[in-house]
């Protein structure tokens, strides 16, 4: 254990494990690491160097500032993809760092142009709105913006869409990943003849592990790249191996006795005499709030509930009446201790919310260690 008040493992091999997972699943489609916002978390460049060498070939990322990162980490011949749009002053930064960026609309053309030097490639990809309803082209005017964008100077790379439901699989809305599959492929026909050459890519973490057909010529994995199941589930059902584990201590213990309260607004009193576990985590570490008197953590191998209210800082914890820890015993926020074990997933589904959330909500303020 380290000194810090609470730690972050996270384990790289697992990272080329579910890497190596989701390259199978692509068939013959090339995988594309997304890394965005710190790899959800796990840390972007130890996370894209540990992707690559599990046989992912490309990076994606949310903004300029995350590409220049990779770079200055000497991450110098891979493709890098900002998702995201561009203001106009990150336009000359995304093409100095040799990175290709998607357009939604002709207006992204021009100040990307204007940011080039002399004999410098503009590499777009084209994004297609075929539901998501967030970024892209509308279909009928997809091969009218490739033709704008390769005369106004840039070249089309990559033709692209995103899936809104591919991690829905019950329901009503279940099958309208397959209508914007359907609608895709109806213009991909005429990207191939315009621009040979070009990547035709879709499927995100879902879409890769729930229809082989979604591949394409890429797919662009986040979520499963750290273990986390993209259909809110038990990961090891699709073979992927949570690659973050967060740790802290029983900074103290102490006796409480019944009707005793715990916390900020008496929101817990005890029941009958029990022993109580502070932690030193709290919702600014990324522990939610809405956590208070419902979270569990792993303490000697066994889950304990959370008790009162979560606060800045500190948690509390019911150990028990018969507990015998005194304090600096170790705590498992999410990771295995014992035959326990806490995933992401099962703190998602707790707050109704999704695995992504909890582990980017793990902060700076938490100690982050890679190791195999």
């Amino acid at each position: 254990m380290s000194d810090a008040r609470s730690t972050a493992y996270i384990d790289l091999a697992a990272v080329r494990h579910n890497a190596a997972r989701l390259d199978r699943a692509a068939g013959d489609a090339t995988l594309m690491a997304v890394v965005k916002a710190d790899a959800y978390g796990h840390g972007a460049v130890e996370c894209a160097r540990a992707a690559l060498a599990g046989g992912a070939s490309a990076l994606a990322v949310a903004s300029v500032e995350e590409a220049e990162q990779l770079r200055l980490s000497g991450l110098d011949d891979v493709t890098i993809l900002i998702m995201s749009p561009l203001s106009g002053s990150a336009c000359g930064r995304a093409l100095r760092q040799r990175c290709e960026v998607v357009i939604s609309d002709v207006a992204a053309v021009a100040p990307l142009i204007a940011a080039r030097t002399a004999g410098e490639p503009v590499l777009v990809h084209v994004e297609v709105d075929t539901g998501m309803g967030r970024l892209g082209v509308p279909i009928d005017e997809a091969l009218a913006l490739a033709d704008a964008a390769e005369a106004g100077g840039a070249r089309v790379v990559g033709v692209m869409t995103h899936f809104a439901t591919a991690d829905v699989t019950d329901g009503p809305d279940a099958g309208f990943m397959r209508e914007q599959l359907v609608r895709f492929r109806a213009i991909v026909p005429a990207f191939r003849d315009r621009f040979p050459g070009i990547t035709v890519h879709a499927a995100n973490s879902a879409g890769t592990l729930r229809d082989h057909g979604a591949a394409f010529d890429m797919v662009r994995c986040g979520i499963a790249l750290y273990g986390c199941s993209p259909f809110g589930g038990d990961p090891t059902t699709d073979d992927l191996t949570p690659a973050l584990s967060w740790h802290s201590r029983l900074a103290l213990v102490k006796h409480v006795s019944s009707r005793e309260s715990v916390g900020y607004g008496r929101t817990w009193r005890a029941a009958r005499g029990t022993w109580i576990g502070t932690i030193p985590v709290g919702y600014a570490d990324g522990f939610a709030r809405d956590l208070s008197n419902r979270g569990e953590v792993l303490v000697g191998g066994r889950r304990v509930p959370v008790v009162g209210t979560v606060s800045m800082d500190l948690i509390t914890v019911d150990l028990g009446p018969e507990a015998t820890e005194r304090g600096g015993e170790e705590v498992v926020i999410i990771g295995s201790q014992g035959t326990e074990r806490m995933t992401a997933d099962e703190i998602a589904r707790l707050r109704g919310t999704i695995a992504y959330e909890v582990t980017c909500a793990v902060s700076t303020r938490v100690a982050r260690v890679h190791a195999e």
